[in-house]
């Protein structure tokens, strides 16, 4: 019974559910249609009235610019006849004003016109007769205007006719003059080709938009324009037109003779042969001349059209997209109703989408902190479980330590991109030697490289400028999360090299252009993913990278930081291939005395398979006075110490690379010493560590070590103590380094780090003393004696009194150790952190959890 209920409520609920989709439809499907009509009418409603609104536009726009034409060109007119009428009339003030006699006063006139132009010169009567001053004779076309009104002592410009039948025009100003037949004088008159008022007008230049002409009441051309063959202009608009639009041709002729007949202004549009033309008709000053100017709207026309044309597509494409659109929301909707359980999962996955990128931090982060939290837990209980068994717990440590210091860059990193994206990391310049960053560098990466047995090469090229100002903390990141990438992404027996060189720099001299190159065999990288290398978080897909640790933010941060030493990073790489990091900053000059490095002029042998190492090397020993022979292998470097030794002309210093092909360094160190003895320092030279072939190196005979890179300050402080005929190096294994009796004052408040500490640093035989604050710190220094403690180790976050405020104290004392070295040793890690401990009297800075190859470093720096 149930069961047939149940039923019977779903067949309900379908058949309503049904009922509800096909009401939705129908109201989906009439609403589209009302739709689809309203916006075809809309559209193509606004097309018309565009249409028709361009067209009228259009008109208005070329009535304002025909009038405006004509006003220009009229004026214009007025401008040539006013000057030409004003010469006739100063050359009569001229002439009247110097001379009084007849004959000379015709003679001045004459050769004054000619001077100015006028082709003829003649006196006019009041009865219209002509009294030539000049040869020839000229005679009017319609004189009647002309005379009426130059008797009536109105100044005239006309038309008429030389001796040759050529048409001039003529220009007569009143005057009071005597003429050889008696008459007296009405107006001096003089001639000009009709040519040169085209020319002064510009009507005969041809322009396809409009064109103009000059004519008289009757129709007749003073002035043609282009496009006229004719000598009446009313004549040609017949023969070109009238054939199949003589009533439009009549009624523009009687339009245009009514507006002449008035001297009155003239505009008008007709069609004539599907094409439109409009029409500008204006009188001239001084004249009875019409100005005349067509513009054929063949090109406006088909502008206008092609808007239509554009207008109407665009109203098709509009409905077309209206029309795709409502179909897509109708499919939507329908979609909806149908499948409504499916789209609320649809809808949920997009959710998940949306807060996935959210999340996609800590989800990274969390994969990546639990991985050496993992390892440190494991590896603590594995120890603790056999305590009794050393080798274990070793092992155990070895690996806790490895995840600790893991563990910590991923703190670091994304404490740094924290930074990043608040705006609050800064740069913070101070004095920096490349070649201390780079010698850190590479014994910072010797283990991995040893590790993951890589072949590692350092090369400088023409460095000249070591010493630098910037932020030593920024370039050091910089420097080693290329590194880093390049050791991790690069299997066993693979090479790494990193080469540096400088340029000028663009900048000016106070800066130089320094280059850094990184280069790998490594896995390399997909096209795709180089485009996204520099974004936080990234990193990419791919089987061969999924066991790399890393949050993918080390790039990120490098990239920020060498953006902000307003430098460029740029890469190269290719699957399978390698990758080659390349970074460019101008670093600024500092300015520092440097030591003067000159060696005795002693002859020297590089042996190095790089053969631009060696021409480097080379290059950099004779910057310091030395002369070098170079080879690429021990074979060679044997052979040529050798004859050299035959010739009685050793070499007085060898270096050797390490890993040479065939007879490596040792080797080749082993045979010299066999035939040269032991006279000859020979240095060996490498990236790799020291130590670990010391003992071997030097049962072969090896005097010394120069590690690479090979600045020049390094070449010239590593060869000095042998040229000067000093003891051998000391081998640093028997060379300890030796802190006996050196008290260290150490500020820390935390009672665990302060054990932690002092277990550690007990094993440099260093006495050390706690305090448990900053102003407990201070006052054991006041009291006690001058020097009796040789550096104090400052932790910044202290009660009572911070770290920043005791090396201010201690700084202010009156006191002869008052500048004891105080390092600040602080979780405060931070550039603006170093930046304060510098600013507050500190000499260095150190970051926790404690580095003990650092903290050595320090204490050999300032207390060694």
């Amino acid at each position: 019974m149930e069961s047939m209920i149940n039923n019977t409520n779903t067949v309900i609920e379908k058949d309503a559910q049904k009922k509800t989709q096909d009401k939705t439809i129908r109201f989906l499907v009439i609403s589209l249609i009302i739709t689809l009509i309203v916006c075809v009418i809309t559209f193509s409603a606004q097309g018309y009235f565009m249409n028709k609104k361009s067209e009228a536009t259009i008109k208005e726009l070329g009535s304002l610019y025909m009038e405006n034409m004509d006003k220009q060109l009229s004026m214009h007119f007025e401008t040539i006849m006013e000057l030409r009428l004003s010469q006739v009339l100063s050359l009569n003030q001229v002439v009247l004003s110097a001379e009084t006699d007849e004959k000379t006063v015709r003679k001045e006139l004459r050769k004054r016109a000619e001077a100015r132009g006028f082709s003829h010169v003649a006196f006019y009567s009041r009865s219209g007769n002509f009294d030539m001053l000049s040869s020839g004779h000229i005679r009017l076309i319609d004189p009647e205007p002309f005379l009426t009104s130059l008797n009536a002592g109105d100044n005239k410009v006309a038309i008429g006719l030389d001796e040759s039948g050529h048409k001039v025009v003529l220009f007569g100003a009143s005057v009071d003059y005597q003429m050889r037949n008696g008459e007296k004088c009405t107006a001096l008159v003089m001639a000009l080709p009709v040519e040169s008022i085209s020319d002064m007008l510009s009507l005969g230049e041809d322009n396809s938009m409009v064109y103009s002409h000059i004519i008289r009441k009757d129709g007749s051309f003073i002035v043609r324009g282009q496009g006229t063959e004719r000598l009446n202009y009313l004549e040609q608009m017949e023969e070109d037109y009238g054939k199949n639009n003589r009533d439009t041709i009549d009624r523009y002729k009687k339009e245009l003779l009514e507006a002449m007949e008035n001297r009155a202004d003239y505009s008008g549009v007709f069609q004539i042969d599907g094409q439109r033309r409009q029409i500008y008709c204006t009188p001239l000053n001084y004249s009875e001349w019409y100005l005349v100017t067509v513009m054929p709207y063949g090109t406006l026309d088909k502008t206008v059209s092609q808007l239509s044309m554009h207008q109407l597509f665009m109203t098709i494409g509009g409905c077309v997209v209206i029309l795709g659109m409502l179909l897509v929301i109708f499919t939507k909707y329908f979609r909806l109703t149908r499948k409504q359980i499916e789209e609320l999962e649809r809808a949920r996955s997009q959710a998940e989408a949306a807060t996935r990128a959210k999340s996609e931090f800590l989800s990274n982060m969390s994969h990546d902190i639990r991985t050496p939290m993992n390892a440190i837990v494991g590896m603590t209980a594995i120890a603790t479980a056999n305590f009794d068994n050393p080798e274990q717990v070793k092992h155990c440590l070895r690996k806790i330590t490895l995840s600790s210091k893991h563990l910590l860059g991923l703190i670091n990193d994304v404490l740094d991109m924290s930074k990043i994206e608040s705006g609050k990391m800064t740069l913070n310049k101070d004095l920096v030697s490349l070649r201390e960053v780079l010698e850190s560098l590479v014994s910072i990466v010797q283990p991995q490289v040893k590790a993951k047995k890589l072949n590692f090469d350092v090369l400088i090229d023409g460095i000249t400028v070591e010493n630098v100002c910037t932020d030593s903390v920024r370039l050091n990141q910089v420097l080693l999360n290329l590194l880093s990438n390049a050791i991790k992404f690069t299997p066993e027996g693979g090479t790494i090299n990193v080469s540096f060189y400088e340029e000028r720099s663009p900048k000016g001299d106070e800066y130089v252009r320094t280059h850094v190159k990184v280069k790998d065999t490594g896995i390399g990288m997909s096209k795709d993913f180089q485009k996204n290398i520099f974004e936080s978080y990234v990193r990419e897909d791919n089987v061969r990278v999924n066991k790399t640790e890393g949050a993918g933010l080390g790039m990120a941060i490098t990239k920020y930081i060498v953006d902000a030493m307003d430098g460029s990073i740029e890469i190269n790489s290719e699957l399978g291939k390698g990758s080659e990091f390349h970074v460019i900053i101008d670093f600024e000059k500092a300015t520092v005395p440097e030591e003067e490095m000159i060696l005795p002029e002693w002859n020297m042998l590089v042996v190095d398979d790089d053969e631009q190492l060696c021409r480097t090397t080379v290059e950099a020993l004779a910057g310091i006075g030395l002369k070098a022979d170079w080879t690429l292998d021990g074979e060679s470097a044997i052979e040529m110490v050798h004859k050299r030794h035959a010739r009685h002309d050793d070499y007085q210093i060898i270096l050797l690379d390490w890993k040479l092909p065939g007879m490596d360094g040792i080797e080749t160190a082993k045979a010299i010493r066999e035939e040269m003895g032991d006279d000859i320092p020979i240095l060996l030279i490498s990236a790799y560590d020291w130590n670990e072939i010391e003992d071997q190196a030097r049962e072969a005979g090896v005097t010394g070590f120069i590690a690479k890179p090979l600045f020049r300050s390094t070449l010239y402080y590593g060869l000095k103590e042998h040229i000067e005929g000093a003891q051998v190096v000391q081998s640093t294994k028997e060379r300890k380094d030796d802190f006996h009796g050196k008290r260290i004052l150490v500020a820390e408040d935390n009672e665990l780090n302060w054990e932690i500490a002092s277990e550690l640093l007990s094993e440099l035989d260093l006495q050390l003393e706690w305090a448990e604050n900053g102003q407990l710190c201070v006052d054991l220094f006041e009291k006690s004696q001058p020097g009796y403690y040789d550096m104090i180790l400052m932790d910044i976050r202290m009660p009572v009194m911070t770290g920043y405020e005791a090396a201010k104290a201690i700084r202010a004392m009156n006191r002869s150790d008052s500048n004891i070295p105080i390092v600040a040793m602080t979780a405060d890690a931070f550039a603006e952190d170093i930046r304060k401990a510098l600013e507050s009297g500190m000499n260095a800075h150190t970051a926790k959890p404690i580095d003990m190859n650092e903290i050595t470093r320090l204490l050999k720096r300032y207390i060694g």
